[in-house]
């Protein structure tokens, strides 16, 4: 042992230190006061699934972050943790808490923890399998500011499907959804239009259509019917919640629809992702998107190009679409975001048929002079702030300015030759806006968890519908001829809507839970302006133009109520029921528009009702994936067509409040890997089965027409099927699909023919059978699809007006290539 001395300029410090017990306590010092790292990932215990919004409290911490919620990949993480003892305790709304006890001795710590089914034992289980790529699943019991306990939801993931994308084929992307019935008019996928359970597919109307959350319909209340459809390529899920969805979401029967686009890349600053895509009929499909995040700024793009020329002539079009998606996230609580959406196209329409024309050849047309023209931009704003762990709130703002012009020689009879005289144009102008703000709060009961949402909405539109003469040219010249005088409707459309909204979820134990709630409506629409008409000769010459003036207010105010009920015996089985009440305002097409074979009701009423479901379903696993269930949907002032005689023996539709229309039946879906279920240890080979089937009887209980009272309601397809099989081995996937529907009436007095005017009658049963391929490597994906495999002759739709009137046939046989890059 020696001394040391250590001299400073004005004092002088002895010390005794051994060298070497002078180095191992500069270690234990180092190792004392360093900080360590823990972080991990929450699995669903089931599928090994990511859970999201899982709230983790962090226990024998005394400063620093005690608490936090998982990312979208169930990812967390706590920093600078000194060694010690810690607890983490975690608590999600669709699982049993857990608590999990680590010790940190002198490293940083990952864990993988997994939750238990809130129906689920305590016993420990390991799931090893990804999580399924059925390309089907359902929202959770409480998912991204909503409430889906009890209730009846369906979620697809494109990505997943081996399908035709590039055409936004609606037959192939919604085949695991049972009862859908599904117009199919529109080969490039340039328009959706689903409907189920009875309800009128024309352009989604009978659904609450969203993307990313906020409303993109022409007019939410006035006229709900969907021009603009995001492509495929570009959406991460879609989510369809039933008849239940009317409490938060709006009134409307067929429940919610809502896109959620891709999000952004947040592990790289810039993803390039490239398809190019030909097919029959002239088809071309360019598809570019980038995506990355670059520190707090996280952004998605994408640019879609489509044209084609149609499976009958004069069906050309050309469309545009872009998107942008830009997120900053100010805080760790708070993010604010913007979204920009543009979609134009222009489309030349071939006309209906009548059913002697389609028996004679599907592919006919003696229409060259229709045209179609959209134009839709949309603007939304987000912002998103945890206040707490337990509490959440989120406001959206959202805007649209767009508008629809139609142009074409439409009389009554299908069958006219074109006169080449002038067209009817009607021209559509829509400027809207809107404010949602949703409050989620987590919280207790004893020690059972509970979960509140609470809303308010605030909705204001303005359409300005005109129709009159357009040019006699063969182009499409969207101008009307001398439109002081022959504009003869000229509509202003102002409406405001406000609503308010509560849902509460009461886990009553780890099996059952209820979840009741209101929504408080007031609506007012205004209708101002003048409708006229014009008389002619037999010559052509115009005898007289007649207008009348017309203002027109109705102001309501109603609540909806609703409950839903889930109960979990098993860790697999999923018991939920759940009642709620419905409400369709009557749209501005409703109230008045020239059609030629066609007469308003001056006198129709809102339509009211309520739907019913009851079902079973599995919490979904790798193996299987099953939802059946029965409905029952009472429809009253159910808004409709009926035909009649006028006063000079020409036969028109009537369109009013046709009776009380009673909608019930059973729709199952089930798909299971009965590869794997017969030798699980296989990793390379996969072979599904799905089918989705729905038995459905409809009914007019009570009508005030004659001969409608028992008929059948139009839209429902007694038996609507859909079956499939995919099949894969490694990167290299294949999917056959056949599609069976029986007959339907296109309105309610069930009339069988056509007539002159092909807009009544039945649609004959069809089957239809689908053929895909899809193969990966590396950076590249190579995709095909075989569409209407046997060349089935056959329509889904009757159309009233534009694209008609008539028959709309579907598409022949067709082939399509896509060409994926990812950089």
């Amino acid at each position: 042992m020696k001394w040391r001395k250590y001299s400073f300029p004005n004092y002088r410090i002895f010390k005794l230190v051994p060298l070497a017990n002078l180095l191992v306590l500069s270690l234990l010092s180092a190792t004392v006061f360093a900080q360590f790292r823990v972080s991990g990932v929450v699995l669903s215990q089931q599928d090994s699934s990511a859970v999201k919004g899982c709230v983790i409290y962090l226990e024998g911490r005394q400063e620093g972050e005690r608490s936090t919620i998982t990312n979208e990949k169930g990812g967390f993480s706590f920093g600078d943790l000194s060694n010690g003892t810690y607890t983490l305790q975690l608590i999600s709304a669709d699982f049993k808490a857990l608590k999990y006890t680590f010790t940190v001795e002198g490293k940083d710590q990952t864990l993988r923890l997994l939750l238990q089914g809130r129906q689920e034992r305590l016993d420990e289980v390991v799931i090893k399998d990804k999580q399924t790529d059925f390309g089907f699943t359902r929202m959770r019991g409480v998912e991204s500011m909503g409430i889906y306990e009890g209730k009846k939801t369906e979620v697809i993931i494109p990505e997943q499907l081996v399908a035709n994308l590039a055409t936004n084929n609606a037959r192939q992307v919604y085949a695991r959804v049972a009862g859908l019935n599904i117009w199919e008019n529109d080969g490039a996928g340039l328009q959706l239009s689903i409907g189920g359970r009875g309800l009128d597919p024309n352009r989604t109307s009978n659904f609450n259509v969203r993307q990313n959350g906020y409303d993109i319909s022409a007019d939410a209340l006035g006229y709900p019917e969907s021009y603009y459809t995001p492509p495929v390529e570009a959406i991460g899920r879609i989510q369809i919640v039933r008849g239940a969805a009317s409490l938060q979401y709006g009134t409307q029967f067929g429940g919610l629809l809502n896109f959620v686009m891709k999000k952004p890349n947040p592990t790289r600053k810039l993803e390039l992702l490239a398809r190019q895509s030909v097919g029959s009929f002239g088809f071309y499909n360019t598809f570019t998107s980038a995506s990355g995040t670059v520190g707090k700024l996280s952004y998605y793009s994408f640019f879609q190009y489509k044209r084609g020329d149609g499976w009958r002539a004069n069906s050309h079009f050309d469309n545009v679409t872009l998107y942008a998606d830009v997120d900053y996230r100010l805080s760790e609580k708070s993010v604010v975001g913007i979204d920009i959406t543009h979609m134009s196209y222009l489309a030349q329409q071939p006309g209906g048929l009548t059913d002697g024309m389609f028996r004679d050849n599907p592919r006919q047309t003696n229409r060259e002079r229709n045209w179609f023209k959209v134009n839709w931009n949309l603007m939304a704003m987000h912002f998103d702030h945890k206040f707490s762990i337990n509490q959440e709130f989120n406001l959206r703002l959202f805007g649209l300015l767009a508008n629809r012009y139609s142009l074409g020689f439409r009389p009554n009879r299908v069958a006219t030759i074109d006169d080449n005289s002038e067209r009817d144009l009607i021209k559509g102008d829509f400027k809207n806006w809107g404010a949602e703000a949703r409050y989620l709060n987590r919280y207790f009961i004893k020690k059972s968890l509970s979960v509140l949402l609470a809303g308010v909405r605030y909705y204001h539109g303005f359409n300005h519908s005109q129709q009159g003469l357009g040019s006699t040219g063969r182009d499409a010249d969207f101008s009307f001829v001398e439109p002081e005088r022959f504009i003869t409707y000229d509509y202003r459309f102002p409406n405001r809507n406000v609503s308010v909204f509560v849902e509460n979820v009461f886990y009553l134990n780890d099996q059952w839970s209820i979840t009741p709630g209101l929504r408080y409506e007031y609506i007012y629409t205004t209708a101002d302006g003048f409708y006229g008409n014009i008389t002619r000769d037999l010559a052509g010459n115009i005898l007289n133009i007649q207008r009348t003036d017309e203002y027109r207010t109705n102001g309501r105010q109603f609540v909806l109520g609703g409950v839903g009920v889930s109960y979990k015996p098993h860790s697999q089985i999923d018991i939920y029921g759940n009642v709620s009440q419905n409400y369709r305002s009557i749209t501005f097409s409703d109230m008045r528009i020239a059609n030629p074979s066609q007469v308003i009701d001056p006198n129709m009423k809102d339509e009211k009702g309520y739907s019913i479901d009851l079902g079973v379903r599995s919490q979904q696993t790798t193996f299987y994936n099953y939802d059946i269930g029965v409905f029952y949907l009472n429809y009253n002032n159910r808004i409709g067509e009926v035909q009649f005689y006028d006063e000079n023996n020409r036969v028109l539709r009537l369109r009013s409040n046709i009776g009380q229309a009673i909608i019930m039946g059973v729709e199952s879906y089930a798909e299971a890997d009965f590869w794997r279920l017969l030798r699980p240890e296989t990793k390379n080979v996969s072979g599904v089965i799905f089918t989705n089937v729905a038995y459905i009887k409809s009914e007019y209980k009570a009508s005030q027409m004659p001969g409608i009272q028992g008929n059948q309601v139009e839209f429902v397809p007694k038996i609507n099927l859909k079956s499939g099989l995919r099949v894969a081995y490694k990167n290299l996937k294949a999917s056959y699909q056949l599609t069976y529907l029986t007959e339907q009436f296109a309105d309610a007095t069930n009339a069988r023919e056509g007539g002159v005017a092909g807009v009544v009658g039945v649609i004959p049963t069809y089957k239809i059978m689908d053929l895909s391929l899809s193969y990966e490597f590396r950076k590249y994906r190579i995709e095909t699809s075989l569409n209407n495999l046997a060349n089935e002759m056959y329509y889904t739709r009757r159309a009233t007006g534009y694209p008609g009137p008539g028959i709309l046939p579907s598409d022949g046989r067709s082939f399509y290539l896509t060409l994926q890059v990812k950089l």
